[in-house]
Order: structure tokens, then sequence, then C-alpha cells
């Protein structure tokens, strides 16, 4: 035991010991987390260490959306190069210790952010703006994009961040201050649930992908620990800093309601090497022994585009051989999270390697969710056709057994075996997801049940030749598996479906409100649907959506989608990563208010445009825009009350179930 404690680090911070946690000091604290982590060594803490003796961290006992209050910080101007005495460049984002110096994360509670009544998708005469409430038909919570990351995995990308000033320095998903803490927020998220739970029931939850941020064992662990309540050792390797830095104690999560179902979508981080390729695509580059290896990666730039190649902008498979730089790690025994081992360096540096950092398969990661004691068991994955073929990860389910109301959970990531040397964020579907996709739209219309479709990749959102977009298979020169639709037959199915309300999705770590607006608006305006994307849950705004489906009184349905930022409390590690995101919003300046053009070319090459619903005339969607609150200088949140009107058949089917007026 003597070796084992000797391996920890139980330096106590003199100007942390007063603060308490949970009734807990610091030092006590401390002291209990130390022991803890000493256990790590020997077996699990549940069964070495007893559980419940770790400190939990509470939210604050208010819990709010944005339409209640926003966050409001100033933008504060970048300067032009590094080393200024003005502030901090993208490329210098490492320099925590600095952020108080230049007034980087420090933040207000603003006003109100309106729920907007959207009329996009109304016939151009609906003359009935605030019908009537008839019935509530669903409500439930969405969370995307949390990306459970262990810092001191050694492959990662993190010197990208700072050395690839062009590409790199504004890749805030390769490197930011917030991948301390996101076991964390997640915790304080799901805090904040639980309290909105108690005024306004939650049906169910569903969580929209990405929740992995390279697809490693001890990620998925942390994720479904934290909403089960489980204790969670937020370290890896030789766990340093385990007894003395915040985001590296064990401490106890608090979990989900019990009585809140929730669900789960597959996102492209979640089963690719940092979203970007298959961990076996091939076995020269060692990927997958990258991840339990002692050595840190040594690899090229993969963000850098190559020209004359679309949409494969990138030759991931190439920048992996040239091995040009460490990559580096973060340094858990640092209070700032301190990044070493990146740069030109020779040999390679060492870590202690982590059995629990293994990567996972889709049908590994899929599996994991049987390992649970929140409900349903599988958590939606129990669902799956098995006779569709192995990792297959589509489902459906209805939420409430008296409401005809179906979720279609489609996985429209890409392929592991499809042969492109491109970053996978592309959207995506083989012919077996295609014909099931459209199976369950026909036989949800022929049952009359509205819809929802919940994916992780959005559509016609994405600027063409980006690698969010949908993928151009033909135009990919490695493509061994094809697209089995395009864009444009995959709107016009969806339009086809009148039933369809709408398509919830992340993956951009952006909140917009897309409407796809029928091509027959005055005929027949049920064509049209609405599109909901969701931001980061680790990136600024850190934020989750709920959602409220009412069915009117005059039996059109509307969708009430609200912005939430958890109820972190001050003190907490996750205070600290909100405003490390902030800090990094500040910095970075990304562009959280994204609106593409709709172009009909990729420099020279002719392609299918980035909205097949609207004309390629180079401009911006109309139905896209955001919030904005008086006094708040950047609001990257938007709030809704989303109208749909339904086909003659289902407002007759509605009728007969609920009668009321029109």
């Amino acid at each position: 035991m003597d070796s084992v404690s000797s391996r920890i680090d139980t330096r106590i911070l003199a100007n942390d010991e007063s603060k308490m946690v949970r009734g807990i000091s610091r030092r006590g604290f401390i002291q209990l987390s130390t022991g803890a982590v000493a256990c790590l060594y020997l077996t699990t803490i549940e069964t070495a260490c007893g559980g419940g003796s770790l400190a939990e961290y509470p939210i604050s006992p208010t819990a709010t959306t944005t339409a209640q209050q926003v966050i409001s910080f100033p933008n504060i101007a970048s300067p032009a190069a590094p080393g200024s005495s003005t502030g901090l460049v993208p490329s210098e984002l490492s320099l925590v210790s600095q952020y108080e110096k230049y007034n980087y994360g420090k933040y207000t509670l603003g006003g109100k952010l309106q729920i907007v009544p959207r009329f996009d998708l109304m016939p151009v005469n609906y003359s009935n703006p605030a019908p009537v409430r008839l019935k509530p038909l669903a409500s439930f919570f969405a969370m995307t994009d949390i990306h459970i990351t262990d810092k001191e995995a050694p492959n990662q990308l993190i010197y990208v961040q700072q050395e690839d000033v062009q590409y790199g320095a504004g890749m805030t998903s390769v490197y930011s201050p917030v991948m301390l803490y996101t076991t964390h927020v997640l915790d304080a998220a799901i805090q904040t649930v639980n309290a909105l739970h108690q005024t306004t029931p939650f049906d169910f939850g569903i969580s929209l992908g990405d929740v992995c941020n390279a697809s490693l064992y001890n990620e998925l662990r942390w994720y479904i620990d934290v909403i089960d309540g489980k204790m969670i050792t937020p370290s890896s390797g030789d766990h340093l800093g385990a007894g003395s830095i915040d985001y590296q104690r064990p401490y106890k999560a608090a979990g989900l309601n019990k009585s809140i179902p929730w669900y789960q979508t597959l996102g492209n981080h979640d089963h690719f090497w940092l979203g970007s390729i298959s961990i076996d695509a091939d076995p020269t580059l060692g990927i997958r022994q990258s991840y339990t290896s002692s050595k840190v990666w040594a690899i090229g730039d993969i963000l850098i585009p190559n020209s004359g190649m679309f949409p494969c902008t990138h030759d991931t498979t190439a920048s992996l051989k040239l091995q040009s730089y460490c990559m580096g790690v973060i340094d858990g025994s640092t209070p700032t999270g301190s990044i070493k081992d990146a740069g030109v360096i020779s040999p390679a540096p060492t870590v202690v390697a982590d059995a629990n950092r293994r990567p996972l398969l889709r049908t590994e990661w899929m599996q994991e969710f049987f390992n649970t004691t929140t409900t349903p068991k599988g958590h939606g994955l129990n669902l799956v056709d098995r006779s569709l073929g192995s990792g297959f990860a589509c489902y459906s389910f209805v939420p409430k057994a008296d409401i005809p109301l179906k979720v279609i959970v489609l996985d429209d990531t890409q392929s592991d075996t499809d042969g492109s040397h491109d970053i996978h964020g592309h959207g995506f579907l083989d012919s077996t997801r295609w014909n099931w996709l459209q199976a369950e739209l026909a036989a949800g219309q022929a049952s009359n049940q509205l819809m929802i479709i919940a994916a992780h990749i959005p559509i016609a959102v994405a600027n063409v030749g980006s690698s969010l977009e949908w993928w151009e298979s033909s135009q990919d020169p490695n493509a061994t598996v094809q697209n089995a639709v395009s864009l444009t037959d995959l709107v016009t199915e969806l339009q086809n479906t009148p039933n369809l309300l709408m398509w919830i999705s992340g993956h951009r770590h952006v909140n917009t409100v897309k409407g796809f607006i029928s091509p027959d608006r005055v005929n027949a305006p049920e064509k049209g649907f609405w599109q909901v994307e969701g931001s980061s849950l680790r990136d600024f705004p850190q934020q989750f959506r709920t959602f409220e489906i009412y069915l009117n009184s005059d039996y059109t349905v509307s969708i009430i989608t609200t912005n939430v930022d958890p109820a972190v409390a001050e003190g907490t590690p996750a205070a600290t990563s909100r405003t490390y995101s902030i800090a990094t919003q500040q910095i970075v300046q990304g562009n959280l208010l994204a609106n593409s053009y709709n172009v009909p070319t990729y420099g020279s090459i002719s392609v299918e445009s980035m909205d097949p619903s609207r004309l390629k005339d180079g401009t911006q969607d109309p139905t896209i825009v955001y919030g904005s609150v008086p006094g708040v200088p950047y609001c990257a949140s938007y709030n809704a009350e989303l109208f749909k009107q339904l086909s003659p058949t289902m407002i007759n089917a509605l009728q007969a179930q609920f009668p009321g007026s029109v």
C-alpha cells in the first residue's frame, strides 16, 4: 500500500483548503479522495472503498432556463499577434494561468431570451397565431456532443491546436481547457434536469451522440456512470493529481432521476478515433495500438486540406504516417492542466499505459449500454433489429402508449469500412439504414403517428467542402462504400412524409433552428418540417435543450424548444468549466451563429447544393435566425415555438382521439 500511495499526488493547495464541498472541507475531501484513489490500484472503488464516502458537487439551488436568464460576457478584441500585452491569440489558448490577467471567463447573468413564435411552415394565410393548447403530447430533454474526454490518453491531437495557426488554432474540439471537466459538466446538467423535472416532468431524455471524445472504454463508462449516479474517477494512467487537483479527484455523481427513461444515439466520435477515422481502417497506422500504448503518439497534422480533392478534403491516412509531432497530454498534477510531451521530441515520451483506454467498435460501444442501472436497459439499443447486421444502431420507440408520437433514432454517421481517407464527420446512410428509414417513415404515416427523427448529424446546413456536410461519396477517390441516398432525395422523402414534425441533432455545436418549407406551401403546407440543432455540452454555451410538444385547438402542433444552462454552483469544477468555456470563446471567437451560403459549386467542381430545398443562388437561409437579449453582447442560444401544419388525414385521426374545437 505504501508503494501505491507514493504514486498519488497528495499535495494540498493552501488557498483551496477552506472551501466546502457538500459539507466537507477541501482538506477533508482530499483525505477521502486520496484513500479512494489508492483503492483504484487494487480493485474498483465500489467494492474496495465502500462507495458513498466521497463528496458530491451540488448545483445552484435555483435551476432556470434561458427564457428566464442568460449568461452575459464582454466580447474582448483578439490581439493581432502572440505575446501581446492586451490578450491571447487562439494558439495561446493553453495559457490558462493568464486568463485572469486579461479578464477572460468573467460573466454576469443577463435578461430573458424570448421564445420566438415561428410560422415559417404554416399556410401563408394562417390567422390563428396563438391557439389554445388542447393536449400536451410530449415533454423531453436532449443533450448532445458531451465529449467525455480522457485528457491523459497518449493519442490525442492537442499539439495541433498550438502548432497549426491556420487550421488548428480554432479547433477547440482538439484542445481547450474545458476538456479537464467534461464529467463534471455532465453531472451538473443531469442535476439540472432533475430540478426542472420537479416542476415540468419529462417523459424521456435523449442523447444525440458524441458522448465520447475518442471512443475509449473509460470515456464511455464515465458517461454512463455519471447518469447512473456512480463513483467517478476522472483520471487515468498514473492518476496524477487525484488527491489534490479538483478535476482529477474522485467524486460521487448525483445520477438521473430514476423515473426518467433516456435513449441513446450514435455519433461519429463514439466509434471513430477522435471522430475522424476508423480504428481498424488501416492496421499499418497503429491506431488501435495507440490507445493503450505507453508512448505519446507522434503524427502529422490531419487538419491540413489537400487541394484538388472533394469532398475528401483531408488525407488523414497520409498525415498519420508522418510522425512529425508528439501530440501531448494533459499533466493532471497541475491545477490548470498544463500540456506536456508535445512538439518535436525524440525519442517519444512515455506515459503510464491504461487498459481502460481501449478503443470501442460500434458493437462494443452499443453493448455497454446494457450495463447500467437507469432505464430502459440498453437505452433504446435493446430495440435494434439484430437481423439487420452487426453494428446496426437505428431503432424507434413510442414514448407514451396513449399518444400517437414515434421517435425514430437514426445512425447517420459514416461506415467504419467506407475506405475514405477524409475526416469522418459527414452525413451518410448505407442501403440498409436508408431502407429502414423509409420503412419507418411509411409505417408511421400509415399508422397516423406524428414523428421525430433523432440523429447525430444534421442535414442541409453545413457548407459544401466542409467535413460536416452530406457525404458525396462518388466524389471521393478512396470510397469503397457509396452513400445510398443523395441529400436531394433524402429531403424529398422527408417532405413527402407530412407527419414528420422535426429532425433533431447535434454535431456542429450550435443552437440552430431551420425550417424545411413545403415545396407547395399553398396546397400542401404539411410537407414542411423543422430541424433543431443543439450546442455541445462541452463547449460554450454548454447547454442542452428542452422540448414541449402540444396539440393545439386548431389541430396544429406547437413545439416549444428552450436552451438550458447547467445550474452550476460557485466553487465547483463545473463552474470552473463554464469560465473556461467563456474564455475559450473570447480568445478563439468561433462563429456560433453560422448560416452558410447555398452555393452550386465547390471551387470549380459542380456539387449538390448545401440545401436542395432552396435555390442554388448563393444566399443564406432566411429560416435560420439567432436570439438576442438587450445588453448581452454575444448570445449563442435560441428559443422558439415552432408551429407545424398537419395533413387532413392526421387532423381527422387526432380529432377522433382528442375531441376539441377547430
